[in-house]
């Protein structure tokens, strides 16, 4: 290989021009009904059954593997990754969902913050938010300047090839709610007394900022929509079919195979050998159900 061929194989691709801006939805006479609850479950379950056969292979074979979730508050993220996570060890899929940074991270290089958490050998990361955080929340809520978050995107491109090129698969969802359905949903927040902890004043603040987040977006995505690291749009009015394509999405993006295991059976019980419960006053919980 010549100097100049080298040359193009290691260093990123410049980044594309604006991609098409995401739909909040297909058009009504394409959007199903939404799904009900027991199609939902049985989907599901067929899914979770192939994200235990992708743990068994992502830790066989070494594979690292980061997934980000980006979109407004109220989109569904936190309910699509505990959709992913939930049947599977959570030491192999790890959340990272990182706080409001410290005065010391603050001082930091930006991205420094993210680096701890990228994957090793076997495992999957998910990000509930990301790096992301400069060109959407920060900037809207005046946290970083235009200039910064501007300059943030410039380089993210070859940061995030420098990843892939690495030996990670980084796979990047943007859940995209309509403004009728987020208002439903920040509402039920107020409402119901379960769902209070996930209405921060963040939330409240951010929530006549709808344009300005469009605006964020739609920059982010011209800037970091790449071949190497393209961004995947799903329309998440209807949650359970947004969860459902997203595993199925994901499935196919993470190459594995269902290894072979050896049949499981229960070793017998020792024998009581004279054993006997003791007489003990023990503290039960109320059987009040």
């Amino acid at each position: 290989m010549n100097k100049k061929a080298h040359k193009r194989a290691s260093e990123p691709p410049e980044a594309p021009a604006a991609p098409p801006l995401p739909a909040t939805a297909p058009p009504a006479s394409e959007t199903p009904a939404k799904l009900g609850g027991k199609e939902y479950l049985r989907e599901l379950k067929k899914l979770h059954v192939e994200l235990v056969k992708v743990q068994r292979w992502v830790i066989e074979k070494g594979l690292k593997v980061v997934i980000i979730f980006e979109g407004r508050d109220g989109a569904g993220k936190g309910g699509t990754i505990k959709a992913i996570t939930e049947r599977v060890s959570p030491r192999i899929f790890r959340v990272v969902a990182l706080p409001a940074p410290t005065e010391r991270e603050k001082s930091q290089m930006y991205i420094q913050r993210y680096l701890p958490h990228l994957p090793a050998a076997g495992e999957i990361v998910i990000f509930d938010r990301s790096w992301y955080n400069r060109a959407g929340v920060e900037r809207v809520m005046g946290f970083c300047s235009d200039e910064h978050a501007r300059d943030f995107l410039k380089v993210l491109p070859g940061m995030e090839h420098s990843i892939v090129a690495s030996g990670i698969i980084l796979i990047k969802y943007w859940l995209e709610v309509s403004e009728e359905e987020q208002t439903k949903r920040l509402q039920a927040r107020i409402d119901d007394g379960r769902k209070l902890w996930k209405l921060s004043p963040m939330d409240l603040k951010s929530f006549g900022r709808w344009f300005d987040y469009s605006r964020a977006r739609n920059e982010m995505f011209a800037a970091s929509d790449t071949a190497w690291a393209p961004w995947w749009v799903v329309p998440s009015d209807d949650k359970k079919r947004a969860r459902l394509n997203v595993i199925s999405h994901l499935l196919k993006h993470i190459p594995y195979e269902d290894l072979p295991r050896q049949e499981i059976k229960l070793p017998k019980r020792q024998k009581p050998d004279g054993y006997r419960e003791p007489d003990y006053p023990y503290h039960y919980v109320p059987a009040i159900y």
